[in-house]
């Protein structure tokens, strides 16, 4: 699947880019629990689309084989959302709570906006 593995690579490019602009805000505002927040979610977002992605990868292989097929690791990124909520109620005067579940769904926001851009751009050619 070279093509999942491409589209993986530029939803990652573009959370990196988000990330950079996290850490500028947290360094040059004073917004620090915002931002900081933010890249706790995004940084843990990412993850959760590395799961997603290499658990699909691993998903249409089996597929193909015709061997049996496990989840996709719904529970293990419940957990890692689970976890950066109690970071955050933990510390609430280093973490903004809204701003690490905004950032939870950056990978998710990432993914669709990625969809309707090359279904824009393939319809144009």
């Amino acid at each position: 699947m070279p093509e999942l593995k491409a589209i993986y690579i530029r939803q990652r490019k573009y959370i990196f880019l988000l990330l950079s602009l996290y850490v500028l805000g947290w360094g040059f505002t004073s917004y620090q629990t915002i931002f900081l927040g933010l890249i706790l979610g995004t940084s843990l977002s990412l993850f959760n689309l590395w799961l997603l992605a290499r658990k699909t990868d691993k998903f249409g292989e089996a597929v193909a084989k015709g061997e049996k097929v496990r989840s996709l690791g719904m529970l293990s990124r419940m957990a890692t959302a689970v976890l950066a909520v109690m970071l955050a109620l933990e510390y609430p005067d280093k973490l903004h709570l809204y701003s690490v579940i905004f950032g939870l769904m950056t990978s998710y926001i990432v993914i669709m906006i990625d969809f309707f851009l090359q279904a824009f751009n393939s319809r144009s050619k």
